[in-house]
C-alpha cells in the first residue's frame, strides 16, 4: 500500500476516471481557450523565477533553455493544458510544470500564471524510489510500483495528514496516472527535500510516487495551485506522448538528453 497519505473514505464515484468539473459558461470557457491560443501561437517571454541567482528566464535563448525552463517543453505544457481547458478541465488559470528528464539536484518544477504571464515559484521536487535514483527513468500508473506517473493532472482539495498540508491529485490520463487517487499520490513536504539535502548527497531523497516539496515552500505552493488548476508532469517517455489525449500525439521536447548518471 503506498503511504504519502492516509486514505479516506470517498463515494465510489470518486474513484476511476476522474469526474470533469462543473462546466463553465460558454463565454468563460470561450476566454480561457482565447487565452490559451494566444500563449501557443505567441512568443511566450517569462519573467525571472522566484530564485534570482537561478534566473534563466530573460537572456540568450541557449543559456535560457540551459539552466530554465525549455521554450520547447513549455510549448507542450501549453498544449496539454490547451487542450484540457477545451475539455472543461483547469478552472484556475495557473500550469505547474515538472520535467523528470532533469536529475532531482536541479529545480525542476515551475508554477506559471497563465494571465499574467509569470513565474510564480521554481523549485525542486522528488521522483518516487521506483523511478530512479538522482534521475527519474522508470515510471508506473501501478500500486505499490512507488514511481512516479507522467501526464496531466488537475489539482483538488487540502487536507493534513501524516506528512502535513498535503494536496490531492486527480490524475487525466487512463493508463498513465489514473490510478492517482487509489495510489495516495499528494503533492506534499518532505525534509528529504531541500538546497541543503542536494550539497551534501548531490540528489534529493525519494517519495513513494509523490511529487514531494521543500518544507520550506509547501504550504504557499499548495496553496496557491489548490482547487482546479493543471500539473503537467514530463518526460520524453515515447509511448505516453504518442498516446496523451491531451497532446495528439505530439512529439516530446527537442534537446532532451538522457544517460544513466546517478541511477
Amino acid at each position: 500500500m503506498e503511504a504519502c497519505f492516509e486514505k479516506s473514505r470517498e463515494p465510489a464515484g470518486m474513484r476511476g476516471w476522474p469526474h470533469r468539473p462543473p462546466a463553465e459558461s460558454r463565454g468563460a470557457r470561450g476566454r480561457m481557450a482565447a487565452r490559451m491560443l494566444v500563449l501557443l501561437l505567441g512568443s511566450l517571454v517569462l519573467p525571472s523565477p522566484c530564485h534570482p541567482a537561478d534566473s534563466t528566464m530573460a537572456g540568450p535563448k541557449g543559456s535560457r533553455e540551459r539552466r530554465g525552463l525549455r521554450s520547447d517543453l513549455l510549448d507542450l505544457a501549453l498544449l496539454a493544458a490547451h487542450s484540457a481547458h477545451a475539455a472543461g478541465y483547469g478552472r484556475k488559470p495557473l500550469l505547474t510544470i515538472i520535467d523528470y528528464s532533469l536529475p532531482s539536484s536541479e529545480r525542476r518544477l515551475w508554477v506559471l500564471d497563465l494571465d499574467t504571464r509569470e513565474v510564480l515559484f521554481r523549485e525542486y521536487v522528488a521522483h518516487g524510489r521506483g523511478s530512479g535514483r538522482r534521475r527519474a527513468t522508470r515510471f508506473s500508473n501501478e500500486p505499490e510500483s512507488r514511481a512516479s506517473s507522467l501526464g496531466l493532472f488537475e489539482t483538488g482539495e487540502i487536507y493534513r495528514g501524516k506528512h502535513g498540508l498535503s494536496l490531492r491529485l486527480e490524475g487525466l490520463e487512463p493508463g498513465f496516472n489514473d490510478h492517482a487517487r487509489e495510489r495516495a499520490i499528494v503533492m506534499h513536504g518532505a525534509w528529504y527535500v531541500s538546497e541543503e539535502h542536494v550539497e551534501e548527497y548531490g540528489r534529493l531523497g525519494r517519495s513513494w510516487g509523490c511529487p514531494a516539496l521543500d518544507r520550506a515552500i509547501t504550504r504557499s505552493l499548495i496553496e496557491t495551485i489548490a482547487g482546479g488548476s493543471l500539473l503537467f508532469v514530463y518526460y520524453p517517455d515515447s509511448d505516453w506522448l504518442s498516446s496523451s489525449r491531451f497532446l495528439a500525439g505530439a512529439t516530446g521536447a527537442s534537446d532532451t538528453t538522457v544517460t544513466g548518471e546517478g541511477r
